[in-house]
C-alpha cells in the first residue's frame, strides 16, 4: 500500500511538472509590465509586454482617452479582470472592452449570466479555438477609430437590419405563454436592450405560437463586424427558455428558422423561432430616393413618364390657348405689313421696341402662374423653422455719446460750471459798474472846477480835460472787458475738459455695467435655449409615442441621440454669437471712448474762435457804449442798459 501512495504521489508530480513546463513556455511569449501611460507605452513599443487592469481601472481609461485605448491594444496586450468588490461572482459587460480592442477579457466561469453568455458566442466561432482576429481598423496603424462614434466609420459600410419574428416552434411543454425578445450588442451607438419585446402568445400556446408583429428595424449598425443580434425566448412569468446570439456579419436575409441553445450556449433540439430577416447597406434619408431610383430603374423611369402625362393633361388646355394665340399674332401681323405704318411723335414705329426688341406678348394664365411662382418663391424663406439660437438672443444696446450726455451726473456738472461761469460775470460786471460810477464823479467833479473858474479854465482846456476822462474811462473798460474775456475763455476751457474727463468716466462705469450685466444675460440665454430644445425633444417624443411601438422606440432613440449633437452645436453657436457680441459692444465702447476725445478739441477751437471773435469787436463796443451813455435823455430810457457788460450779454 505504501509503495502504491508513492506511485501516487509520484504520477501526480509529474502532471504538475508538465503543467508548470507549459506554463513557464507561454511566460516566454508575454511579459507582465506595470502601465504607467499611453504615451509611456506608445514610447516603448514591445508587442510582448502586457499590462493588467482591473475593471474600474480599464473603464476609466475608457471613458478619458477612448481612441488612446484603442491605440494602445494595436501593438500590446491588455488585460481586464473583474473588480474584487464582485463578492456575488457577477460579470461585466465584456463588449465594451472588445469594442476597444482588448485581448483578454477575464470573467468569473462559475457564473452563467448574459455577459458569460455573450463571450460563449464570441468563442464559439474560428473552431472553438479560443481566439478570434480582430477587425482590420483595429490593427492597421493607419486608421484611427473612436469607440463611441455615432457616425460611420471611413471604409466601412454601416447596416440596416429588420428582423420580423413570425411564430415558434417548441419552445416548451408547459401549457404557458411565453414571448420572444429581441436585442443588439455592440458599439454604444448600435446596443439596443431589449428592443423588441411581442406580446405573450394567445391559449397558453408554447408549441407553435404566432406573432406575425410588425418588424423591429435596426436602422444603422455603425460596425457589424463587432455587433451581434440576440434572440431569446421566455415564459411569461420571465422565466428564461433559450436564446440564440448571431453576428450581424453572420446573418443571412430571408425566412429563417433559428434554433435556440441553452445559457451555456448549447444547442437545444426542437425549440426554434421562425423569423424574416432584412440586412441592407444603411442609406442616409437625404440619399433614400436615389437608392430607390438606382435599385429599381424600370419602376423610376415608368413614375417619371407617368407624372409627364399627367402634368401634361394639366397644362392641356394652356397649349391650346397659347397655340390659338400665335395664330392670331401671325395672321395680325400680315395685316399690319398691308397697312402703311405711321411712325409716332418720338420717331418710333407701333411695332418697334426699345433697341429693336420686339415686346412678348403673355398669356394671362402664363402670368398667373409666374405671379404663382413668385409668391412661391417669396414664401420659401417664411417656411424656415425659427433658429433657437436668434430667438433667445438678447439684443444689448451700446451706451451713445447722447444717452451720457442726458445723465444726471453729466447734467448736474453742467449746471455746476454754468453756476460758476454766471458767477464769474457778475463779478466783472460788478467791477464794471464800480468803475462807471468813478468816472460819473470824476467827470461832474471836473464839471464844477471848470464851472467855478470860468474866466480861469478855457473851453479848448474843458473840452481836453473831458476828452482826457473819457479816453482813460475808454481803455479802463476795454482792459477791464478783455480780462473778463480772457477769465471766461479759460474757465470754458477747463469746463470742456472737465466735461470730457467725465464723459469718460461715466462711459467706462456703464461699459463695466453692461459687462455685468452681459455675463447674466448669457447665462439666462444658455438656460432659455436648453428649455427651448428640452420643450422641442418632448414634443418629437409625443408624436414619436403615437406611432406603432417599435418604431417609436427607433424614433426616440434617434431623437435623443440628435438631441445631444444638436445641444452641443446650438451652445457652441450660442457662445459663438456671445462673444461677438462682447467683442462688438468692446468695440463700440472704444468708438465711443474715440469720439468723446475727438470732440474735446472741436469744443476747444469753437470757444477760440468765438471769443477771437469777441475781442475784435470789444473796442468798437465800448465806444458806441460811452457815446450813447452822452446822448441826451439816456437817463429817462429805462431799457438802456447801464454797464457795457449788459450790452454785450444783450447781443450774445
Amino acid at each position: 500500500d505504501d509503495d502504491e501512495d508513492d506511485d501516487g504521489k509520484k504520477g501526480s508530480a509529474e502532471r504538475e511538472a508538465v503543467a508548470t513546463e507549459e506554463m513557464s513556455t507561454l511566460v516566454n511569449y508575454v511579459q507582465p509590465t506595470k502601465f504607467n501611460s499611453f504615451e509611456a507605452s506608445k514610447k516603448a513599443a514591445r508587442c510582448y509586454h502586457m499590462s493588467s487592469f482591473v475593471e474600474t481601472k480599464a473603464l476609466e481609461h475608457l471613458t478619458k482617452s477612448p481612441v488612446e485605448f484603442v491605440e494602445y491594444n494595436k501593438s500590446q496586450l491588455s488585460r481586464i479582470y473583474p473588480k474584487g468588490t464582485r463578492v456575488d461572482s457577477s460579470n461585466f459587460m465584456p463588449q465594451l472592452f472588445w469594442n476597444a480592442g482588448c485581448q483578454l477579457v477575464a470573467l468569473n466561469y462559475q457564473t452563467i449570466d448574459l455577459s458569460m453568455q455573450l463571450n460563449l458566442f464570441m468563442f464559439e466561432y474560428n473552431g472553438q479555438s479560443g481566439y478570434r482576429l480582430k477587425p482590420e481598423f483595429m490593427r492597421r496603424p493607419d486608421k484611427h477609430f473612436d469607440p463611441f462614434t455615432e457616425n460611420t466609420v471611413d471604409g466601412i459600410v454601416a447596416n440596416t437590419l429588420s428582423v420580423k419574428v413570425i411564430s415558434g416552434q417548441f419552445l416548451t411543454e408547459r401549457k404557458v405563454g411565453v414571448y420572444v425578445e429581441v436585442e443588439m450588442f455592440g458599439l454604444p451607438a448600435d446596443t439596443r436592450r431589449k428592443a423588441l419585446k411581442t406580446k405573450t402568445s394567445q391559449n397558453n400556446n408554447a408549441i407553435n405560437p404566432v406573432w406575425d408583429e410588425e418588424p423591429i428595424v435596426f436602422k444603422k449598425v455603425i460596425l457589424p463586424t463587432l455587433a451581434c443580434l440576440r434572440i431569446a425566448a421566455f415564459e411569461e412569468g420571465g422565466k428564461f427558455i433559450g436564446h440564440r446570439i448571431i453576428p450581424v456579419s453572420a446573418i443571412r436575409p430571408g425566412y429563417r428558422y433559428i434554433g435556440l441553445r441553452n445559457e451555456k450556449n448549447q444547442c437545444l433540439i426542437l425549440p426554434a423561432v421562425f423569423v424574416y430577416i432584412e440586412v441592407k447597406d444603411y442609406v442616409p434619408d437625404t440619399f433614400a430616393d436615389v437608392i430607390e431610383a438606382l435599385s429599381n430603374p424600370i419602376r423610376y423611369v415608368n413614375l417619371l413618364e407617368q407624372r409627364s402625362k399627367q402634368l401634361a393633361a394639366l397644362t392641356l388646355d394652356d397649349v391650346e390657348e397659347e397655340m390659338q394665340a400665335e395664330d392670331e399674332t401671325e395672321n395680325g401681323a400680315e395685316r399690319k405689313n398691308d397697312l402703311k405704318q405711321v411712325p409716332l411723335e418720338n420717331g418710333l414705329s407701333p411695332t418697334s421696341g426699345p433697341a429693336g426688341h420686339t415686346p412678348i406678348a403673355t398669356t394671362p394664365k402664363a402670368s398667373a402662374a409666374n405671379q404663382q411662382a413668385a409668391a412661391t418663391d417669396v414664401s420659401k424663406p417664411a417656411a424656415k423653422t425659427e433658429d433657437l439660437v436668434l430667438s433667445v438672443l438678447i439684443d444689448i444696446p451700446a451706451c451713445t455719446l447722447e444717452s451720457l450726455q442726458q445723465s444726471k451726473v453729466y447734467q448736474k456738472e453742467q449746471r455746476r460750471q454754468f453756476k460758476e461761469l454766471k458767477e464769474l460775470v457778475r463779478r466783472h460786471q460788478k467791477k464794471t459798474s464800480e468803475l462807471l460810477r468813478e468816472f460819473s464823479n470824476k467827470y461832474k467833479k471836473a464839471a464844477r472846477q471848470c464851472s467855478k473858474s470860468r474866466g480861469l479854465c478855457s473851453e479848448s482846456e474843458k473840452d481836453e480835460r473831458l476828452q482826457q476822462l473819457k479816453d482813460e474811462q475808454q481803455q479802463q473798460l476795454l482792459t477791464l472787458r478783455q480780462e473778463q474775456y480772457y477769465s471766461q475763455k479759460y474757465l470754458q476751457r477747463e469746463h470742456i475738459k472737465m466735461l470730457t474727463e467725465r464723459l469718460t468716466t461715466l462711459a467706462e462705469e456703464s461699459h463695466n455695467a453692461q459687462m455685468k450685466k452681459l455675463k447674466d444675460i448669457c447665462d439666462k440665454e444658455k438656460k432659455e435655449l436648453k428649455r427651448l430644445m428640452d420643450r422641442r425633444r418632448t414634443e418629437k417624443i409625443n408624436q414619436a409615442k403615437t406611432k406603432e411601438k417599435h418604431l417609436a422606440e427607433e424614433e426616440k432613440n434617434e431623437i435623443n441621440k440628435s438631441y445631444v449633437n444638436e445641444v452641443v452645436q446650438n451652445i457652441k453657436r450660442l457662445e459663438e454669437t456671445q462673444t461677438k457680441r462682447h467683442d462688438q459692444l468692446a468695440e463700440q465702447h472704444n468708438e465711443l471712448l474715440q469720439e468723446i476725445q475727438d470732440q474735446k478739441p472741436k469744443l476747444q477751437a469753437a470757444v477760440e474762435a468765438e471769443f477771437q471773435e469777441k475781442f475784435q469787436r470789444l473796442p468798437g463796443e465800448i465806444r458806441d457804449f460811452l457815446q450813447d451813455r452822452k446822448m441826451e435823455g439816456r437817463s429817462n430810457s429805462k431799457s438802456r442798459p447801464s454797464t457795457p457788460h449788459e450790452t454785450l450779454s444783450e447781443e450774445d
